[in-house]
């Protein structure tokens, strides 16, 4: 006897089906902002008719979804239904999946940072952390990483790790193996770019950065890439000289756009020391 073979196609159409029967019966026609079709509601939430109607398909069509069978939906109708349907950034990039479709990007975050995320902050100190979003932007940071770093004194545009690096005059550009760092950085920030190769702000930052630093234009074409940067680097400043730092950088599951960056003392005589920086800064 021989054994059925599983259709993967299939089990996702399934997997669809299911997701959107579950997520109709959890939104009211009001909360939709749809007029409720009269008669008796059998079942909480929206109708297939009242959905159908609302993303601009056939009643029929979105039946054929709901029920696990081929209909090749487009990207339009999929976005029109997770909007009929109010589904959150997540969702609707899982919706997207499970159609088989290219999942959206990732919003950088437009509302500030959370409560939550700036206390965390805080409670790194003394350690320097700061968060970065997508395009290498910063989002926020604790005060030793300002001590350190200065990233307040760069222009509002222009509040991004990379300028911080490469642009005349900062405080990463004057810093102990500033080369060897910056080159990783750039393999890093480059591999970022190529996964948003329509981005307007990263071909600004990419030009920005040609034009400010003769260093970012040749390694720029040396065409390398890199992931997560890990790893020690060396800062000096006075009064208490060279400070060894490990730089770990994590995603923050919660705000996927958005990178938290740790730099831990790699020993004693350097907790101590930035102990003394932090105190005078």
């Amino acid at each position: 006897m021989r054994t059925p073979v599983s259709d993967p196609s299939a089990a996702r159409r399934a997997e669809l089906a299911a997701f959107l029967r579950a997520r109709r019966r959890d939104v009211r026609p009001e909360d939709a902002g749809i007029d409720p079709l009269p008669g008796r509601r059998n079942t909480p939430g929206l109708r297939r008719e009242e959905l159908a109607v609302a993303a601009g398909v056939s009643v029929a069509w979105y039946t054929w979804l709901e029920q696990g069978r081929p209909a090749d939906p487009s990207p339009d109708v999929i976005d029109a239904i997770a909007r009929v349907l109010g589904l959150d950034p997540e969702s609707h990039r899982h919706l997207r999946r499970l159609a088989a479709l290219a999942v959206p990007e990732i919003d950088p975050m437009t509302t500030g940072i959370r409560p939550q995320l700036t206390r965390l902050l805080e409670i790194l100190e003394p350690a320097p952390a700061c968060l970065i979003d997508l395009h290498f932007d910063f989002a926020a940071w604790n005060g030793p990483f300002a001590t350190i770093w200065q990233p307040d004194t760069l222009p509002v545009d222009r509040c991004n790790l990379m300028w911080l690096y490469f642009a005349k005059g900062t405080a990463a550009s004057m810093s102990v193996g500033w080369e060897e760092r910056g080159r990783h950085l750039l393999n890093q920030f480059r591999a970022a770019a190529a996964e948003h190769p329509v981005d307007p702000r990263f071909a600004e930052l990419v030009e920005a950065l040609r034009i400010e630093s003769e260093q970012f234009t040749a390694w720029w074409a040396d065409n390398r890439v890199e992931r997560a940067l890990t790893g020690q680097i060396a800062i000096r400043r006075p009064p208490a000289g060279i400070i060894h730092l490990d730089v770990t950088e994590l995603t923050i599951a919660a705000e996927p756009a958005l990178t938290l960056c740790v730099q831990v003392p790699h020993r004693e005589s350097d907790n101590k020391k930035l102990h003394q920086l932090v105190g005078s800064g």
